[in-house]
């Protein structure tokens, strides 16, 4: 089965096009070629499938097996994959997701895709549909105990959940540790991603983050869609906002509570997958 290797902003991704059906486990397929010393090694696994009623549908699936909704550098990744090998003939198009409608807008030079706009969407703050334990009508500036530290959270939910830490630097070591320790605090009951976030002014901030089912990444497009909403709704930036991530940039605008994500695709290599 034929497959590229791309990344958006060091968040690399697998894509396959299986439209037709030839795949029957993504979850073992997605262990299996994600793997970096056994497989091409990746992030994720993307597959473009056809839609009922929309130009295509993408599914996603992290390094570990475990399905996703959503993923925002991924589905720049997809649009990608999708127009450079004609499955869409359109600069303008909307993808089916598991977290509902993106709509995409491709930024084209000399006939390839530059950079990707995707509407990400309306950020939902229901503890419910997030979800998060709580009586909360709205989980944001929070406290909770991790290991025997009070770390503040916000969480919403943004295709998948996200919770943001602002912190006053960026320290790998504290992502890695209190990444996972928060990912899978009992107020998480299907756990969540978390983004840490220094902001710089109100136009700049920096976002690392842990990926819930993938562990640290170089970037993550919903996190830091998310990291920026929640930045501009707690009054500590503007609606436009440039995030730097250790892959990469991305810029994130906010119009009427609704995210717009714009950044790169950048195709690694193609090959065959054997044996699939």
């Amino acid at each position: 089965m034929k497959f590229w290797k791309l990344h958006g902003a060091g968040n690399d991704f697998i894509v396959i096009d299986d439209r037709e059906n030839k795949v029957n486990d993504y979850s073992y397929l997605a262990k299996k070629v994600c793997h970096r010393h056994f497989g091409v090694g990746a992030d994720g696994l993307l597959i473009i499938k056809k839609s009922d009623d929309y130009d295509c549908k993408m599914l996603y699936y992290n390094c570990d097996g475990s399905q996703a909704k959503m993923c925002g550098n991924g589905i720049r990744c997809f649009a990608k994959f999708a127009y450079e090998n004609n499955i869409v003939d359109k600069e303008n198009f909307d993808v089916e997701t598991l977290a509902g409608t993106q709509q995409i807008r491709l930024n084209i030079l000399n006939g390839m895709v530059d950079s990707v706009k995707v509407n990400i969407g309306k950020p939902n703050f229901n503890p419910k549909h997030i979800p998060v334990d709580t009586n909360k009508e709205k989980f944001i500036n929070e406290d909770i105990i991790v290991d025997n530290k009070k770390i503040n959270i916000s969480t919403v939910l943004l295709g998948v959940p996200h919770t943001v830490v602002f912190v006053d630097e960026i320290n790998k070591d504290q992502v890695l540790k209190y990444g996972e320790l928060i990912e899978k605090h009992n107020i998480f009951p299907q756990n969540t991603n978390v983004n840490f976030v220094k902001v710089i002014d109100e136009e700049n901030i920096v976002v690392s983050t842990w990926e819930r089912g993938c562990g640290y990444t170089l970037a993550c497009g919903t996190g830091i869609s998310a990291s920026a909403f929640i930045a501009n709704y707690l009054g500590k930036t503007s609606n436009k906002v440039n995030v730097v991530s250790e892959g990469g940039k991305l810029f994130i605008e906010i119009i009427d509570d609704i995210v717009y994500m714009q950044g790169p695709a950048v195709k690694i290599c193609e090959g065959i997958l054997e044996g699939i």
